[in-house]
C-alpha cells in the first residue's frame, strides 16, 4: 500500500491538484488500484450555493479522468519517480481514446481507480482500466497513452524538433 507521502514522493503534483489518496494495490508492469475520496470541501465546490440540489455537486468529469491518469501515473513511475519536473525524466500525458461515463459522482463516493498496464515500450506506456464508486463503474478508459522525456529537453532554451506534415 501506498500512502499520501509515497504518492507525492511518485508525482509531482500537489494540491489542489493531487487527486489520488491512497495505492492498495500495485503490481509492478501490470495493474494497481488506488482509491480518492470525494468531499464537498474540494475547491471546485466553492462556489455551489447553499441549497442547491444534490446534482449541482456531480464532481467535474475531467477531474475524475485526471484522478485516473494520476493513479496510472504512480504505475508508470513506481520505480522511477520524480516528483520535481524541472530534472530528470518528466511524465507526458499523450492521449486518450474511449472514455465512457456511466454515473455521476457526488461527495462522499471513494473512487476506486483500476488501471492495467497494456504495453510499455521504452518511453511510453499504455493502459486502461475503469473508475467504480460503491461498486458502480462511474467511467470506462479505453486507453490512456503516457511518455517519458527527459526535463532538458521540454525546459525553455532546450533543444527543439520540428515535425513534418508530410
Amino acid at each position: 500500500m501506498m500512502t499520501a507521502s509515497a504518492i507525492k514522493a511518485t508525482l509531482p503534483h500537489r494540491f489542489p491538484m493531487l487527486l489520488v489518496d491512497r495505492v492498495v494495490e500495485l503490481v509492478p508492469g501490470e495493474r494497481l488500484t488506488a482509491l480518492k475520496a470525494v468531499t464537498c470541501n474540494e475547491p471546485w465546490y466553492r462556489d455551489v450555493p447553499d441549497g442547491a440540489p444534490e446534482d449541482a455537486y456531480g464532481y467535474p468529469p475531467v477531474l475524475l479522468v485526471e484522478s485516473w491518469c494520476q493513479a496510472a501515473g504512480v504505475l508508470a513511475a513506481w520505480d522511477t519517480p520524480n516528483p520535481d519536473v524541472l530534472s530528470g525524466q518528466v511524465m507526458l500525458f499523450g492521449g486518450i481514446s474511449g472514455v465512457r461515463f456511466h454515473d455521476q459522482v457526488l461527495p462522499g463516493d471513494v473512487l476506486e481507480h483500476r488501471v492495467r498496464l497494456i504495453r510499455a515500450l521504452t518511453d511510453t506506456v499504455i493502459f486502461e482500466g475503469e473508475t467504480l464508486a460503491d461498486g458502480r463503474t462511474v467511467v470506462e478508459i479505453g486507453r490512456v497513452v503516457m511518455a517519458t522525456r527527459p526535463a532538458s529537453e521540454l525546459a525553455a532554451g532546450g533543444p527543439v524538433q520540428a515535425m513534418s506534415a508530410g
